[in-house]
Parts: C-alpha cells; sequence; structure tokens
C-alpha cells in the first residue's frame, strides 16, 4: 500500500488512492496441482498496483521463464484485495506491508501470510515554504495522511524529526489525539492524496511516494525520512501474502525468488525513483512481526 501502504507504499502506484480496493473482476479459480492454489491450467494469479507498469512486464518475463504462467490483476482498489485472497480468487497479491496486512487480519479475523518481503519505501517530509527542519517555526502545521497506517507511521516520522512529541514514545497504532501539548507542530490528519496539495497552505506534509512524483516533488527535496533499515521501520516491509493453508506451495516460493532476481528488483528501483529499499525477511520473522503488530492492534482497541 501505499508502500508508504501498501497501505507500499513508488511511482509504480501513483495515481492510486492509499484508501482503495481491488476492481470488479469476475474470478474463478479452481483446485490445482500442488498445494491448490493455481487455476486449473496452472496459471497463478496474482493481484498487483500497476499491473501496466514496466516493472510488472520484467517479472512475469522472468516468472514465464522460470517455467511460472501468471495473471496479473490489477488492484485498483484495496478494501477487496485481501478478501478476493481470502476467498480463492486470487493466489497471492503483493500491494501492502505488515501493518496494513495486520489490521485487515484483525478486522476480518482472517489468518492471511506473509510467504516473502519485497521492499520499504521511506515515508518522508516535504515543505515548499522551508528549506531544512530548523525553518519549520514553533506552532507550524503539518499535515499528515489521515489513513491509520500512514498516520501512525507519519506521526513517528515527524517524532523522529523533532517535530513531535507523542505519548508513550508512540506506536504503530498511534493517531494525532497522542501528540503532546509540548510538541513543536501541529498536525493536521488528510487524505493521503492530499498532502501534496496541502503544501500550498502548511508548512510542511508527510507525503507518500506513491505521490511525490506526480506532486512535482523529488526524493532529493525531503527536509527528514524515516530509516528504512530500522527496526521502527518493519512493519512497513512490503510483503507477498497469500493464504495459510497454501503458503508452502513451492510456486509461490517460486514467485518470491524471481522477485528478487536481478532484472526485476532493477526494474523495481527504476520504478520507485531508487527509493526502494529490497529485503529479504524470512517468512518465518515476518510471520513475527506480523503477530506482534497483531497484538498491538487488539491491544489498541
Amino acid at each position: 500500500m501505499s508502500r508508504s501502504t501498501t497501505p507500499r507504499t513508488a511511482r509504480t502506484t501513483r495515481a492510486v488512492a492509499v484508501t482503495a480496493a481491488v476492481a470488479a473482476t469476475t474470478l474463478a479459480l479452481t483446485a490445482c496441482g500442488g498445494s491448490g492454489s493455481a487455476e486449473s491450467d496452472g496459471t497463478l494469479r496474482i493481484g498487483v498496483v500497476g499491473a501496466s507498469d514496466d516493472k510488472w512486464a520484467v517479472f512475469q518475463e522472468q516468472a514465464e521463464a522460470g517455467g511460472l504462467t501468471i495473471e496479473l490483476v490489477d488492484l485498483q482498489d484495496y478494501t477487496q484485495a485481501n478478501p478476493s485472497l481470502s476467498q480463492g480468487e486470487l493466489d497471492a497479491n503483493q500491494f501492502q506491508h505488515l501493518q496494513f496486512l495486520a489490521g485487515y487480519n484483525v478486522d476480518a479475523d482472517d489468518d492471511l501470510t506473509p510467504i516473502g518481503a519485497t521492499a520499504v519505501y521511506p515515508l518522508a517530509l516535504y515543505s515548499t515554504e522551508h528549506d531544512s527542519l530548523e525553518q519549520i517555526p514553533d506552532g507550524g502545521e503539518v499535515a499528515v495522511p489521515n489513513d491509520p497506517t500512514n498516520l501512525a507511521r507519519a506521526l513517528l516520522v515527524l517524532q523522529d524529526a523533532g517535530l513531535v512529541e507523542l505519548e508513550d514514545g508512540g506506536s504503530a497504532v498511534s493517531t494525532e489525539a497522542d501528540v503532546l501539548p509540548s510538541s513543536k507542530v501541529t498536525v493536521t490528519p488528510v487524505a493521503a492524496e492530499q498532502t501534496p496539495i496541502q503544501l500550498q497552505s502548511v508548512d510542511a506534509s508527510v507525503v507518500n511516494n506513491d505521490f511525490v512524483d506526480d506532486a512535482g516533488l523529488s526524493p532529493d527535496d525531503a527536509l527528514f525520512q524515516d530509516d528504512p533499515d530500522s527496526d521502527a521501520a518493519k512493519p512497513y516491509i512490503n510483503v507477498w501474502v497469500t493464504r495459510a493453508e497454501v503458503a508452502d506451495d513451492p510456486d509461490l516460493k517460486k514467485l518470491v525468488e524471481i522477485s528478487h532476481s536481478d532484472d526485476v528488483v532493477a526494474a523495481e528501483q527504476e520504478a520507485s525513483g531508487d527509493t526502494a529499499v529490497i529485503k529479504d525477511n524470512s517468512p518465518q520473522e515476518l510471520q513475527e512481526i506480523l503477530t506482534g503488530l497483531e497484538d498491538d492492534i487488539r491491544d489498541a482497541s
């Protein structure tokens, strides 16, 4: 999701709203060979964002060279992406980070499972009024994405930048209510796609990678961004996801391997404007992170 989402949060997902869901598609999967993860003709149906992007053409070529036949299902509306997978209409999807998946699993009482990591996309702070963090004034206003997963991450970015202080140090479930009065700035949650527009009227905005390029911004313009290699970034590792009962399917494991091939990684880097930080966490580690996030969400509710 926003690969920053999804949520994603790279240019491959620009023009797709962070809160969007799978386009209505008639999908019918039947039992398959192996673990029952593909259609009867051996085709794997994979839900992705921006299926027409060059990186997916490279991925599909590599998959075919590896003996796999895949069909890319373009996700236009995120809210149905995981239900479609859970119901067997997709074999896997690749559009979301662990925090988004945790929220879905808890809300839906589901057990969708990560089977491989892809990348972390840094979440950054931009301004058209100020050239540095130090120039942002006391009492200044900062716009942040208002969807739960990106809101919490944005607040943590602002805390790391020294602009806000969060109740109990903040967490992956923090909201604007956790911003302490001692903070240097105030925060204004808006729809994620509105954050670059708000740059015209606020001191700074936390802008998802999805919208940076279309807004005429460059990653080099960022005043601050989170550290994609830190422990705090682990909830935002984007992942391959499938149903728990087919998580060991060898063809799905092969998809993950292909996504880390040199050609696919190079295409991903180009598509993301060289902002993607490739991750190769094991399924076991990803599941441990996911379980912890799910526990945090349940505790917070």
